[in-house]
Parts: C-alpha cells; structure tokens; sequence
C-alpha cells in the first residue's frame, strides 16, 4: 500500500514538473477517496474499473491531485439511470466547482438535446435549471463504454462524446467562479480508463468566448436587489388592490425601509441570485425584490420576455402585472420544462413617459434561483 502511494504521488509530481504529459489515474482505491459501503473496485469487459454496490449512487474523488487546464479523458458504461458525471476545479468543502453529466434514463437519439449537461456548482448547489443554453445531444451507447473528453482551457471546455472529430458541447464562459481544484465522480455506473493530461488545451483560448447575448441592448441588466427572507410554502404577497369599498392597503411590498444592494445580470443575461445569496437545505422557500427605473420619452407599450425561477410577481408603477410559477416537474411548467429562460412568458409592459419603475417578487425552493428580462425594443427606453 505505501509503495502504491508513493508511485503515484512521484507520477503526480512528475507530470506537474513535465507539464503537459499523460497521466493515467488507475481504478484502485489508493487513487481515491470515497465510501466503502457503495463503491468496489473490481474488474469489467477485462478492464479495472470502479463502480457501486447493490445499485447505489455514489462519489469518488481523486486523491493529491490539483487539476486547472488541460485534457480529461475516461470511459462511461451506463449500467444505472440517473446523472452519472464528472465534477472538476472543486473546492475543499466540494461544495464550489465545475460540472458536466449524461442524463441517463434510456435509449435517446442524437437529436435530444436535454442528453449532456453542463452546469456550475454553487454553494453545494447546481444551477443546471439556470443553465439550459448549455445542454446538447449526443450518440450514446446503452450497452457497452461511452468514451468522454473534456478539455478545459481558463474560462473555456469543448465535451466530446464518443465522437472525437468535433465536439458535442462548447461553453464559452465556465460558470463557476474557481480556476482549479479537485476532480470527482459521481454516479451508480461504471468508470474506467481516466487519463489526463495537464495543459493540453488543443489550441482552446483560456480567454471568455462569444456570447451572442452580451451585445444585445434589449437585456435588462442593472438591477437592484433586497436581502432574502424566509417565505415559507403557504404564505403569499400582499398586494395594494382596488376594492368596492375603497382600495385594499395592505402591502408586503418594499418600502422606504427596504436595503438594497446593485446586482448585475451576468454573460447571458441571468441575474443569479444563487451566486449571490447561495443556496438552503430541505426545500427552503425564499423571497427577494428586484427592480430596475426605465425612462421613456413617451406613453408607449413594449412586450417584455421573462425567464424566471421559481416564483415571480411583477409590478410597474406599483401596480401588479404579472404573477406566474415555474415549478419543475408540475404541468403547469413553464418551457422548456421548467427551466429559466427567456422562453418562459411575455406580456405587454404600459410605460408612461418618464420614468417607470419595474419591480419583481422572485421566490425559490428549488436549485438555481433568478430571472433573465430582454424588451422587445429599447426605441425611446433609457435605463435609469
């Protein structure tokens, strides 16, 4: 055993002095750290392997190696359903990083775009459901090895999937907020073959790719925001309304004693409150207030597109507009099933002439919480 250890820290040290040479991590448990109850290292079609116990889903992660740019390479067998995937530049809670997975519920045709998934790991959270630009179809063999290749350059990867001629996935901008880190892997498949090579980023700019999204100026991107509080299931806003006998007061809305803070919609447009406030166990319900002063040199009507999760309540003016849910799962998701994005609804905006203020109630429960907004025309719109 100590032989093992020192052999494969001395190749650890060795690639790091060579730079970017291959380095082939071999399924024994000295290579990794992990949970005996649910994970064996056996022998599979003649090849070492890891893989679960009695159908658990399990993770493993890989001893003294610190990996930041360059090439991972291994085989995937997808003896489970589930979302067997590989977790890189994680950080030593593991609960920050980098992840790309195989959904992996039955035969798909190349065409299904929800196959391979890439998504940020934030405060223990991922925020795949913030994430849909970043999914893409792929040749997926049900019986037999799946061979998958990462290359991660800065803050670009191109995954390829059994086809090594062109990539299944490109993401421009890594999402996560670490350049390097600890590698996992997570599943109840079968894993083998784990090769890398540090820095062979085959010519990959580490700098940020296009977006076609940051150039557009229909985007709302300055925001400000309030601090969350609880908001647990059952509890909903109270809303200043019209009334038979006068006007219904009562108002849970922000008030002059309300704090806020600027947030910024990053790359996409995604104003993320995950990365901002993180993310709470057991389902946990949360309210924040967003808003934004649009100035108009006009009366005009504008359609606004909204992507939103999970909760919104919209006001302009101080008068509600527009109240939705997109919860996951439910039939009355939005599309593309219940996903954020600027697919989700959209609705005519009266703007008076001067400045109107847009406020929005957002609740989450459920992974990664913010909204994305985009006018359909910024003519005679100024943001304040």
């Amino acid at each position: 055993m100590v032989k093992k250890l020192f052999i494969l820290a001395l190749t650890f040290y060795n690639v790091s002095r060579a730079g970017a040479q291959e380095m082939k991590i071999p399924m024994e448990p000295a290579s990794w750290e992990y949970d005996s109850s649910a994970v064996q290292f056996t022998s599979y079609r003649n090849v070492p392997v890891v893989m679960n116990k009695s159908g658990k889903y399990y993770q493993i992660f890989l001893k003294n190696y610190t990996f930041s740019n360059g090439t991972i390479e291994y085989d995937v067998a997808l003896t489970g359903s589930g979302f067997p995937g590989i977790n890189f530049r994680m950080s030593a809670d593991r609960k920050n990083g980098e992840n790309f997975y195989i959904r992996s519920f039955g035969p798909v045709s190349p065409e299904t775009r929800t196959t391979l998934q890439y998504a940020a790991l934030i405060d223990g959270n991922s925020i795949w459901d913030l994430t849909d630009e970043y999914q893409a179809g792929a040749v997926i063999h049900q019986d037999g090895w799946n061979h998958v290749k990462l290359v991660v350059s800065g803050k670009q990867m191109k995954v390829y999937v059994n086809d090594m001629t062109k990539p299944a996935l490109w993401v421009p901008e890594l999402e996560g907020w670490r350049d390097s880190g600890n590698i996992s892997f997570t599943g109840n498949v079968i894993y083998a073959n784990l090769v890398i090579k540090p820095n062979a980023t085959e010519g990959l700019s580490p700098e940020a790719g296009y977006i076609s999204t940051s150039n557009d100026p229909r985007y709302l991107r300055n925001w400000m925001l309030s601090k969350p509080i609880d908001f647990p299931f059952g509890k909903d806003i109270m809303i200043p309304l019209p009334s038979m006998y006068g006007r219904i007061v009562d108002s849970s809305l922000p008030d002059s004693t309300t704090q806020w803070t600027a947030i910024k919609a990053e790359s996409r447009g995604i104003v993320n409150l995950s990365r901002k406030y993180g993310f709470v166990e057991n389902d946990k319900r949360r309210l924040a207030w967003l808003k934004t002063t649009l100035h108009s040199d006009r009366d005009q009507e504008r359609v606004l597109s909204l992507g939103f999760s999970d909760e919104v309540w919209v006001f302009i003016n101080g008068q509600i507009l527009y109240a939705g849910k997109n919860y996951f799962g439910t039939p009355g998701q939005k599309e593309p099933k219940g996903r954020c994005t600027i697919e989700n609804t959209h609705f005519t905006i009266p703007l008076r002439k001067g400045d109107n203020e847009i406020l929005i109630g957002l609740a989450n429960y459920f992974y990664g919480w913010g909204i994305i907004a985009r006018m359909d025309s910024m003519e005679g719109i100024t943001i304040r």
